[in-house]
């Protein structure tokens, strides 16, 4: 039998990662972490006032989010985080060198639709573009899949549970 995966959710803020984590997770029978509890006040305040986060904000919760992934390791999981640099991926992978991504993609017409009509989140429309210039998909060397998210959520988490089924085995037994 295959040990689960353990997976990290990764996009731009409003491709739905919170939204299509929990699905995949249930799908998977594993549990789900939402990214953003791993946050320090500090970060979500920043963020709140509509300032991007910079490297040094980021590493806390990256290393956070990567104890997280590593303690799931064998067992299975679903975290979302938007990972958006290939080092931010990187430092997941050295703290969890299991673990793999997929990665939310979509038009940034869509996804900017998406987050003006959400409710009761931190992460204002603003800074959508300096998530996008941030964003560098993932790599051929880099264990995850790219999934479209037009659509419901359900055809979402199903691309992507299919999407994963098809990756190269390289999980414990």
């Amino acid at each position: 039998m295959r040990t689960p995966h353990v997976v990290v959710v990764m996009g731009v803020a409003g491709t739905g990662k919170t939204t299509i984590g929990p699905l995949l997770a249930a799908r998977m029978g594993v549990p789900y972490a939402e990214g953003d509890d791993f946050h320090p006040q500090a970060n979500i305040a920043k963020m709140s006032a509509g300032t991007p986060l910079d490297d040094d904000d980021r590493w806390p919760w990256l290393d956070a989010v990567g104890a997280w992934a590593d303690g799931r390791a064998g067992l299975g999981g679903v975290v979302s985080c938007s990972a958006l640099k290939r080092s931010y991926r990187d430092r997941l992978r050295a703290a969890a060198p299991g673990v793999v991504f997929v990665h939310l993609a979509g038009d940034r017409s869509l996804i900017e639709d998406r987050m003006a009509h959400r409710q009761g989140h931190f992460m204002p429309t603003a800074l959508l573009d300096s998530q996008f210039a941030t964003l560098q998909p993932l790599q051929a060397d880099e264990a995850g899949v790219a999934v479209d998210v037009c659509g419901t959520p359900e055809e979402i988490t199903d691309r992507a549970a299919k999407a994963l089924d098809e990756l190269p085995d390289t999980r414990p037994r």
